[in-house]
């Protein structure tokens, strides 16, 4: 996964509660590979950091 905040149609408006943000600040991109997927989901899901925001921008064919 490759999340990139600059491509977030959600930027600024969630960033606050976006794990990225909480662990990272907001960079202009950053990738993770499926075990940090889990591990960030599985911080979401017990309450312990905020989920991941990303909402990517629909690219068109």
């Amino acid at each position: 996964m490759i999340i990139d905040c600059d491509s977030c149609v959600v930027r600024g408006l969630a960033c606050g509660d976006c794990v990225v943000s909480v662990l990272l600040g907001t960079p202009p991109a950053i990738e993770l590979d499926a075990s940090e997927q889990r591990a960030i989901d599985a911080l979401g899901r017990a309450g312990i950091v905020p989920r991941l925001r990303l909402e990517p921008v629909e690219k068109s064919a």
